[in-house]
């Protein structure tokens, strides 16, 4: 049987809330005439949100005067984006669940899916991985929040210190790259690549070198694409190890015999008797404690 062609899944909640936005506009910003509500909706879609589904439609206004410049241009109902982004059927709030669990708590994308499942919303791990990235470019248009906390920090340690993380937040495929802030933990910029050279990292990196920010030092794991980049990008600072990529490279050995140990202890513990439990029985509890010596 051949291979059927990937397709989105078509998701029906027909007791979903309804949300009908219209076209905030309410005359033609070019000439001024009243606008027209158009005969159908320009988007119409099922959203998942923490709170439960919800159906959301937009209804766009077109210009009726045929001496306008803009005759029938069609003006839309741009409050749909307050409920999702363009082309999603995830809530904003399920974005920022899964950008927070990520960012903030550590958490794994295959944890969040789960935590996600149980709360009734419908994604797959690799959906999940997909709006997180969708979250990482929206931090990325916070442009002058971020100046204002990198300025701050460069105030307040004498410079700023430049990392690199390589995720697979699909668990395989591309390569999603994060440069981020390491005194302040703020996200600078992300680019998707398939196992980037270390030329590709430095056109990525390019127009950071423009900032006016004293580099302290530079931080990456052992890959040497990214050294290289890091290295050529800001030649005048020193660049270190992460500490916790450098500690998981030297526990992969040893994790093998730590399971040899771990399943031989489980052989030489399955002869033993069970504890028992009296917890559960008030009766022999007391009765238990009634029995017993005095300790003095």
């Amino acid at each position: 049987m051949p291979k059927q062609p990937r397709h989105r899944p078509f998701r029906d909640f027909p007791n979903a809330e309804r949300k009908i936005v219209e076209c905030d506009f309410y005359e033609c910003i070019h000439c001024g005439v009243t606008l027209v509500p158009g005969r159908s909706w320009h988007v119409r879609k099922y959203v998942q949100t923490l709170k439960g589904p919800i159906f959301v439609a937009g209804k766009n206004k077109s210009c009726p005067n045929p001496e306008c410049r803009y005759f029938q241009k069609r003006f839309y109902a741009s409050g749909v984006l307050k409920y999702s982004l363009p082309h999603s059927t995830y809530g904003l709030d399920v974005l920022a669940f899964i950008g927070w669990e990520h960012e903030q708590k550590n958490r794994q994308l295959k944890e969040i899916h789960q935590d996600l499942n149980k709360a009734g919303v419908l994604i797959n791990e690799r959906n999940v991985g997909k709006i997180y990235r969708e979250f990482l470019a929206l931090l990325g248009g916070t442009h002058i929040q971020k100046q204002e906390r990198l300025a701050q920090v460069n105030a307040e340690h004498g410079g700023v210190i430049w990392a690199i993380d390589a995720l697979q937040p699909e668990g395989h495929g591309t390569l999603l790259y994060v440069l981020y802030e390491v005194f302040s933990g703020t996200v600078i910029s992300a680019i998707q690549l398939t196992h980037a050279s270390a030329k590709d990292l430095q056109l990525w990196l390019a127009p950071f070198q423009a900032l006016n920010y004293n580099v302290l030092a530079t931080l990456s794991d052992g890959d040497p694409s990214m050294i290289e980049a890091l290295r050529e990008c800001w030649p005048d600072a020193s660049h270190q190890r992460c500490q916790l990529h450098f500690l998981a490279n030297l526990s992969e050995d040893i994790l093998p015999f730590d399971k040899q140990l771990r399943d031989a202890l489980k052989e030489d513990l399955k002869g033993l008797p069970k504890v028992p439990d009296h917890s559960t029985t008030p009766e022999v509890a007391q009765a238990g404690t009634s029995s017993s010596p005095p300790l003095f």
